[in-house]
């Protein structure tokens, strides 16, 4: 199914409300972008969906089940959050190798998922010396490793470069014409803009629109993301 629930989430740090009584359903086979400023509560959002902090109140599932009652993680979901989290003395491969392991994954997946990002020649090279792009690819290698219904990526365009960016767009189009679940946090709006089905905004933690994009383009007269984004976020300014 792949379907991602977040109901009334709710998280406090303190007197400090950083995301607020949050509530969306996102479906199968469509790409969501969640936008929002620096501070808005995205990656706050992002660790409760995966189980990196615990709501204050509410949930966020997967599937019907919040991450840590999830049987097999990485077979229902793939998370691409932190591109520098590899080793950098370890191979392309053997990082992933570790991962395939802990998640019982059989290893042939390991060359099918370095292959499938173009990192098939550099598998046997030591990720200390890859650039932010080919990281960013390996990155994404994980979060496919264990073939997920649903793919949460933050910022996964950071330093690809323009061939980089058209071969991601592709790529995740066609992981949702399989009908996965993807939501993807950028800020990189004009290339979001060519890639995502829905959009999803939030401001100072609290959801501000959800909706398809041609629909939302029509209610609020916008002519592109862009618009879209800066009318709905200076509509919320005091």
């Amino acid at each position: 199914m792949g379907r991602i629930e977040l109901h009334r989430l709710t998280k406090h740090y303190g007197t400090v409300t950083a995301v607020e009584d949050l509530g969306v359903t996102l479906d199968s086979g469509t790409i969501t972008g969640f936008l929002g400023a620096n501070g808005a509560g995205k990656s706050t959002t992002l660790r409760m969906l995966l189980g990196l902090t615990r709501p204050t109140s509410g949930r966020a599932t997967i599937d019907g089940f919040e991450y840590a009652d999830l049987r097999s993680p990485a077979r229902v979901v793939g998370a691409m959050t932190d591109p520098d989290v590899f080793h950098p003395r370890r191979s392309a491969r053997d990082s992933l190798r570790v991962l395939a392991r802990v998640s019982r994954i059989h290893e042939r997946r390991v060359d099918e998922v370095l292959e499938l990002v173009g990192l098939g020649d550099a598998a046997p090279r030591r990720t200390g010396g890859f650039s932010m792009g080919m990281r960013q690819r390996l990155g994404l290698a994980s979060a496919l490793l264990g073939d997920p219904e649903t793919l949460i990526l933050d910022e996964p365009a950071n330093g690809l470069d323009p061939a980089g960016v058209l071969w991601l767009r592709r790529l995740v189009r066609g992981l949702a014409a399989e009908g996965r679940t993807v939501l993807v946090s950028s800020h990189l709006l004009a290339e979001l803009a060519q890639t995502v089905d829905d959009v999803m905004v939030i401001d100072r933690g609290r959801l501000i629109i959800h909706g398809s994009m041609t629909e939302l383009f029509d209610t609020t007269a916008s002519d592109s993301l862009e618009d879209l984004f800066f009318g709905l976020i200076q509509k919320g300014q005091p």
